[in-house]
Order: structure tokens, then sequence, then C-alpha cells
């Protein structure tokens, strides 16, 4: 076929510096997008026909970047064009995580408690949610958002369902009736399970009971992806050797989600052993690899200073305790002596915690003030303040410092880790790795200290996350793959968001297509919104009603919807 019949490119990004995503060198090539998928073309392109022509002088072509842990999951549905990861080049999202999942939810009334619960991770859409499986959660995104979007299973959702939200031992028919939704979540295109395993009721799960829910989705080819139990044994390096001995009894593939060395004044492990702990697991046959992210900051639900038989039965029964006097005086009083507190807020005057999702008229005005601010501001109690602050807020964060900023790079840099974002996107001052998580990767840690090459971090933003999920023809840009490509200039790279101004956006990504089509370009969102319900390695493989665990007395789940 000559230049002159064959069929055009839609897009051809010429003269740029392809960084492949394998990790291998760069190269010179061009890129041609045609039909959402890719062409590598060496040597001169002059004759090659194409609707739309990139020139990427010099700048980097890569593929797009896949999120491994972000908490998008209802940001999206208000803000589908999700600019701050569209302008780090990320191209898809991974949600469900930290067993947060927002399904599979048999009852709405159920679904309604965790999205209040949770709102200030993931935010708190205006409408109820319409769905109930995680084929049905998916088909929301689907072409109506400017990014892909990978979900996992959470098994917070799996105990709700089974156990209402008190901590029950799952058992018998209850256990069965977690198995079969894994499953079926499975089926519907999970691609493996998620546990938080200190937020409740997720948090009550026992080895035993997750080590068969992770065995279903093992045996499906799912992951398990595990923020682990930090308050465990020595709490240093217990939480991870229970991860280690789920995944071993399971069979499945283990990723540890956040992986850092905590700077909190009365942790005393250093980051080698830590690292050397799963490395010795990886070097006698284990699966296990992490990711981490880049910033010293991290957040977390306000409830989290309480203790956790506050937080039994869910947030109605949170409420209640929090509105009976002696109840509150006896909660207010752990809340200053208990291990959660000191883990937190490890020296007064606690000026290091800022508050976020402060949503009731009485407190708004302390949106993003410290912690110690409002103490003193109110005149009360440590205790009483956040019980106050709660109680008023169900949904309330915080942000402060956490990963020791003296090791973070040899998480970052480690050969089993890759990078996620843990993004958290609400408040008036969130955590900043919403907004350069990814951009920080090139500028700091490959650009200005060489801590790693061009290459490498690619890789570890792309191709390694996308054969952790099993997403053979993304990540990477070969002939036939994908087309979600990212063009960017490493000098112009800048991740600006930091703690006491989170919310700038990163710079240097001029570029961005998802699945071949444009969200970004010439430095500003077109407003497509092409981005895929992605969906795991058991998607159709059995139909649900076919799973002989799950309990017959169940209620039965929405069907799965056709994926298209």
């Amino acid at each position: 076929m000559t230049a002159s019949t064959r069929a055009p490119f839609d897009v051809l990004i010429e003269h740029g510096t392809v960084v492949d995503g394998t990790g291998n060198p760069a190269f010179t090539a061009a890129v041609g997008i045609r039909d959402g998928r890719v062409t590598l073309l060496r040597g001169s392109t002059a004759d090659v026909p194409a609707r739309e022509r990139v020139d990427a002088t010099g700048r980097i072509v890569a593929p797009g970047f896949i999120d491994l842990h972000s908490h998008s999951d209802l940001v999206l549905l208000g803000d589908p064009d999700l600019e701050m990861k569209i302008r780090q080049g990320v191209t898809t999202e991974v949600i469900g995580v930290d067993g947060l999942s927002y399904a599979p939810f048999d009852r709405p009334a159920d679904l309604s408690a965790f999205s209040e619960q949770n709102a200030g991770i993931a935010g708190l859409p205006a409408e109820p949610l319409g769905w109930g499986s995680v084929a049905d959660q998916l088909a929301a995104y689907d072409r109506t958002v400017a990014v892909n979007v990978a979900t996992l299973v959470g098994n917070t959702a799996l105990r709700v369902n089974a156990l209402g939200w008190e901590p029950g031992i799952a058992d018998g028919a209850a256990l069965d009736r977690m198995r079969g939704q894994v499953r079926d979540a499975m089926y519907d295109g999970a691609f493996g399970l998620s546990t938080g395993l200190d937020y409740p009721p997720g948090a009550h799960a026992t080895t035993d009971e997750l080590v068969a829910l992770a065995a279903e989705a093992a045996e499906l080819g799912g992951m398990y992806h595990t923020h682990v139990r930090y308050g465990l044994g020595d709490t240093y390096l217990d939480p991870f050797r229970e991860a280690v001995d789920i995944a071993r009894r399971s069979g499945a593939p283990l990723q540890v989600t956040h992986f850092s060395r905590s700077a909190r004044a009365e942790y005393t492990g250093g980051a080698q052993r830590m690292l050397d702990l799963l490395q010795a697991e990886r070097d006698a046959g284990l699966d296990v690899t992490f990711d981490t992210y880049t910033y010293e900051w991290g957040g977390t639900r306000l409830s989290r200073l309480l203790p956790l038989w506050v937080q039994e039965g869910g947030p109605d029964r949170l409420r209640e305790r929090l509105a009976d006097g002696a109840t509150r005086e006896r909660i207010a009083a752990e809340v200053e002596s208990s291990g959660a507190a000191r883990q937190y807020v490890a020296s007064a005057p606690f000026s290091d915690l800022r508050l976020g999702y402060l949503t009731s008229s009485e407190y708004d005005r302390f949106e993003g003030w410290y912690l110690s601010e409002v103490v003193s501001t109110l005149g009360v109690s440590l205790g009483v303040a956040v019980c106050d602050l709660v109680a008023a807020n169900p949904g309330a964060t915080f942000t402060r410092p956490s990963p020791h900023a003296m090791t973070l790079w040899k998480f970052v840099c480690h050969p089993l880790g890759m990078i996620a974002s843990d993004s958290v996107f609400i408040g008036l001052a969130p955590s900043p790795r919403a907004y350069g998580c990814f951009t920080r990767v090139l500028a700091d840690f490959v650009r200005e200290e060489r801590l790693l090459s061009l290459p490498e971090a690619v890789r570890k933003m792309s191709s390694f996350p996308a054969q952790r999920l099993g997403l053979p023809d993304r990540g990477v840009l070969r002939d036939g793959a994908v087309a979600d490509v990212v063009v960017f200039s490493l000098e112009r790279s800048l991740a600006p968001a930091n703690f006491e101004r989170p919310r700038q956006l990163a710079e240097g990504v001029d570029d961005v297509f998802v699945s071949g089509t444009a969200v970004l370009r010439d430095g500003a969102l077109t407003g497509a919104r092409p981005g895929r319900a992605l969906y795991g390695p058991a998607k159709d493989r059995g139909p649900a009603a076919a799973v002989v665990t799950a309990s017959a007395a169940a209620p039965a789940l929405v069907e799965p919807a056709a994926e298209g």
C-alpha cells in the first residue's frame, strides 16, 4: 500500500523521544494512533498521512500512567475531567481501594451510610447512587469520564452485606455469602480483593476470613491489595507479616499498598527491614509487590482517632454514642490516652494535623485549620474537640506528615515498588498527592536528584501496574497497544503542590490521549470523556448465578451489564 492510498492515522505524534514503558532505553520514533490503537513508525514520516499531527520535538512520548490506588470513586461523578490527574499524565484510575469499594451493596441504605462515612475521602454525590453491583458501578464510568477506571472489591462492603456493621466473626453462611460475593464481583470485572484493616467494619476481619476471601479472588486471577492492620503486634513488621501469611495461604498475588516508613515519633523501625521483608518473600517465591506515594504527607478519616468500639454498628450507632453524655465523656477520655491518639497526635500542641471536610455550619469555619487551633479556639480538651468534630462532621478528615521524608526515596526506587497516589481530593486543603504524585517522580526523582532513570520511572507508572492488573495492551507503547499516550517535557515538569498549598496543578504535560482521543491538547482540556470501564480477568467467565459458595438465602444481585 502506498502512502497516498493507505488509511491516514487519526493522530501522528512526530519528532519525540519514545519511552515505551518497558524500562528499555528511549528511542526515536513516531507514534501513530488509528482506531484507538498505537503504531510505531521509524524513519521519516513526511509522507505518512494523518488527520492531525503533533510535533513532539524536545519532548517525551510515553504510555499513560496508571494510578494503582486512587479514591476518585465518587469524585469522578462530579468531576469527570479529573484535571488534577490528567495534568500528571494519569490515564487510568484504580478505585475500590483500602477495602472501601462502593459495590457490592445489597441494601441502598447501607450504601448511603457508607457513602456518608467515607465522604471526606471519596466525595458525596448530590443524588443517591443508582447501583448495587460492581458491574453497574463500572458501567456508570464507561465513556462518561476522561480517564479509564478499574476497581477492586473491598472487604468492608462484603462484611456489611453478610454481617451488618457489627464486629462478628464471619463463619458458616456469612463466610459463604462473602466468598460468593467476591466471585460475583470478579465476574463483574473486579481485579481482586482490597482491604483496609484500620477501617471498621472491614477492620474486624480475621486473618482466616481474609485468607478465604483472597483465595476466591486468586482462583479467578485477582490480587490481594491491602492496607495492612497497622496496629498489629509490634506495629512495625507484624502487619506486613500478616499480609504475607494471607497471600501464602490463599495463593493470591500480594500488593502492599501505600508502603512506606512512618514519621511518627514513637515509630522506631527503619525502612530497610521493611523492604528486606518483602524482598525476602519475593526471593522465596511469593508474588509480592508494593506501591508508594511520593509525598511525606498522609491523611485519613478523623474518626480514626476514636476507639474501634465507638464505631461498631456503623454511622448511626456512632452518632448515638457521641450524643450520649456519659458515653461521650468515656470516648473523650479514651481519645486522650489511646494508642490511636498517640499514633496521629504524637506531641502537643498537635500542630501538624490539619482538618478537612467540615461540612456543618457550626464547624465549617475551621476547614483547613490545625487541630491545635480548634482546641485552643474552643477552649476544650483534645478528646472533646475530636468528639464534637466527628459528631457534627461524620466524614471529616485530616492531613499531616506521615511517611518519613528521609527514607521515602528507598520505597520509590525499590525494584518491587510502583507509584500510586492514594489520592484524597476533598476539602479546602487535601493532601497534595492528588495534584503532584506522578509529576514529582519525573521532576524530583528523575531530573533533579537522578535517583531513577527516566525509563525506569515511566515503567513504575505504566507497564508495571498494567502487568500487576493483567492488562497486556495498556501501559506500553508498541504496535497494537491501546493508545493511552502522554506527551510531556521532562525539563518543564514541576509539581508545585505542597502541604500549605496543595491544590496546585502539575506542569509539564502537554498532551494526553485516552483510547486514542485527546483529553488534553496543547495544555488545554478538550472536554472529551473517552475513558473506559476496565474489566478484570474473570469478566464473563461464568454466570454469577452458578456460584456454589453463595448462600441460597442471600438476596439476588443486579445482573452484570454487558461490556460495550
